[in-house]
C-alpha cells in the first residue's frame, strides 16, 4: 500500500503582537491550515502538475500545508481474486478512511481540498469530513461525477447518455478503459454516491470554466456550490525569442485529442509546413503510421518530454494547434502558450471556445474538419505580423488571468466561503 502523507507547517500562532499592547489581527486566508488530498494517476498528468502547484503557491504565500496521498501504481499489487478487493475498494475504502480520519485528527486543518479520490483513497473521506465538521472543498478536474469515462466522448464522438439518467449506457458501451466489469465498476461506485448524496457533503466545488461548469449544473450538482477557477501557469516561462519556425501539437496521443485530424490538414495544406508532435500515448503506433502513409516527412513526433523541455517547444512555436474533440475542462497547455505569447488554434468547442477569443488569441476551426484547420494553419503561417500581433494579445491575457498572483486569492476567496459556510 502506497500512502504518502507530508507536512510543511509553520507556527500556529492566530495574532501577532507588537511591541506595544496593540494587537494586529491576521486575515482568515492567512491562518488557514490546509489539508490538500490527492490520488495521483499511474500516468502522470495535469491533475498531477495542478496538485503540486496550487500547494507549493499555498506555501509560498505562508500557509500550512499537509498532504493526503495514494498512488494508482498500486493497483498493480491487485491481481485475480484480489481484483474484487481493488473494486470493493474504489467504491469504499475502509482503509483510507480510517488512515484519513487519524491524520485529520492529528493534523487539525481548517479545510480540506480534494483533488482525486479514484481509485485508491475512495469517496468514503467526505463522510468523514462532515461528521468532523471540516470543509470540503472539490476540484473538478474531469467530468468523472457525471460520466464513468470522465470524457463525455465515447466511439469518436461527444456522448452524454449517462449525463441526466441512468449510468447503464456506461457499462453496456464498456466505456471505462474498454472493460464491461471495471465500467460497471465505476457506474456502481457512481450510482452508489449519488443514493447516498455524498456529493452534498462538499461545501464547493472547483470548476476549471463557465462552460464545464455549466455542464456540472446540468448534471444535478448545485449552481450555487459550483464557482469558476482557472489553473494557472508557474513559474513564468517567459516569452520565445527564436524564430519560431515550426508549428507544434502538445498532448496525450489519445482518440479524443484527434492528433489525426492535424495529420490529415498537414496532407491537405498547400506549403509543407515544419510540425512537431509531443506526447505519448496509445495513438502514437497509429498516428506514426497514419503519417509514414500520406508521406508527411514535415511531421516529426518527438515523444513525451520532460515539462520543461515542452514548455521551451511551446516558446519556439509559431503556434499551437488543439484539435481535441471532448469537452476538455482546462487545458493547461493553453494557458501554457498564452504564457509563451504563442497563438492557438483549436477546435471550437467546450472550453477551449471561451478560452480562445478568434482571431484575438488564435483562430477557431470546426472540430473534426481537416479542410478547414488546413486553410488556418496556412494563413496563419503565411501572416506572420498578424500572428506576433496575436502572440501579444496572449502574453497579456496570460498576465490578466493565468498567473499565480491572479490564482492565488481566488484560490483563498474560495477556502474562505467553504469555511464561512460551515459556521
Amino acid at each position: 500500500m502506497h500512502l504518502i502523507v507530508s507536512r510543511q507547517d509553520q507556527p500556529p500562532e492566530n495574532k501577532i503582537e507588537g511591541a506595544g499592547t496593540a494587537r494586529m489581527e491576521i486575515p482568515l486566508e492567512k491562518l488557514a491550515k490546509i489539508l490538500l488530498v490527492h490520488n495521483t494517476y499511474q500516468q502522470p498528468g495535469g491533475e498531477d502538475v495542478v496538485f503540486e502547484q496550487e500547494g507549493a503557491m499555498l506555501r509560498r504565500r505562508g500557509h500550512r500545508v499537509v498532504t493526503f496521498c495514494r498512488s494508482n501504481g498500486d493497483t498493480d499489487n491487485y491481481r485475480g481474486f484480489g481484483r474484487l478487493a481493488l473494486a470493493k475498494q474504489s467504491i469504499w475504502s475502509s482503509t483510507s478512511r480510517r488512515d484519513f480520519v487519524q491524520f485529520v485528527q492529528r493534523e487539525k486543518p481548517d479545510v480540506v481540498h480534494v483533488h482525486n479520490t479514484f481509485v485508491m483513497i475512495s469517496p468514503s473521506i467526505y463522510s468523514a469530513c462532515r461528521e468532523m465538521g471540516i470543509p470540503l472543498v472539490q476540484s473538478l478536474h474531469n467530468y468523472r461525477l457525471l460520466c464513468p469515462a470522465a470524457t463525455f466522448f465515447r466511439d469518436g464522438r461527444i456522448c452524454e447518455e449517462c449525463l441526466n439518467g441512468s449510468l447503464i449506457p456506461s457499462v453496456r458501451h464498456a466505456c471505462y478503459h474498454n472493460s464491461y466489469s471495471a465500467s460497471a465498476v465505476v457506474a456502481t461506485m457512481l450510482s452508489f454516491h449519488r443514493f447516498r448524496h455524498t456529493w452534498n457533503d462538499i461545501s464547493i466545488f472547483i470548476a476549471l470554466s463557465e462552460f464545464s461548469r455549466q455542464k456540472f449544473i446540468s448534471g444535478g450538482l448545485p449552481e450555487e456550490k459550483i464557482l469558476v477557477k482557472p489553473n494557472f501557469v508557474y513559474p513564468d516561462p517567459g516569452v520565445g525569442t527564436s524564430e519560431r519556425n515550426y508549428a507544434l501539437f502538445v498532448g496525450r496521443l489519445s482518440p479524443e485529442k484527434r492528433v489525426s485530424t492535424v495529420l490529415r490538414a498537414c496532407h491537405s495544406s498547400s506549403r509543407s509546413i515544419p510540425v512537431v508532435v509531443i506526447g505519448g500515448g496509445p495513438d502514437l503506433p497509429r498516428l506514426q503510421a497514419q503519417a509514414e502513409e500520406l508521406k508527411l516527412d514535415n511531421v516529426e513526433f518527438r515523444g513525451h518530454l520532460p515539462r520543461e523541455e515542452t514548455v521551451a517547444a511551446i516558446r519556439g512555436a509559431r503556434f499551437l494547434v488543439f484539435s481535441s474533440e471532448w469537452y476538455e475542462n482546462f487545458p493547461v497547455t493553453i494557458a501554457e502558450s498564452f504564457a509563451c505569447a504563442t497563438p492557438v488554434l483549436a477546435s471550437r468547442m467546450g472550453a477551449m471556445k471561451e478560452l480562445i477569443s478568434d482571431g484575438r488569441t488564435g483562430l477557431h476551426f470546426t472540430p473534426g474538419d481537416s479542410d478547414d484547420l488546413a486553410q488556418k494553419i496556412d494563413w496563419a503561417w503565411t501572416h506572420p505580423d498578424e500572428m506576433r500581433t496575436i502572440g501579444i494579445a496572449c502574453r497579456a491575457e496570460y498576465e490578466s488571468k493565468y498567473t499565480a498572483e491572479t490564482n492565488y486569492p481566488l484560490l483563498t476567496e474560495i477556502y474562505s466561503r467553504a469555511m464561512q459556510s460551515k459556521r
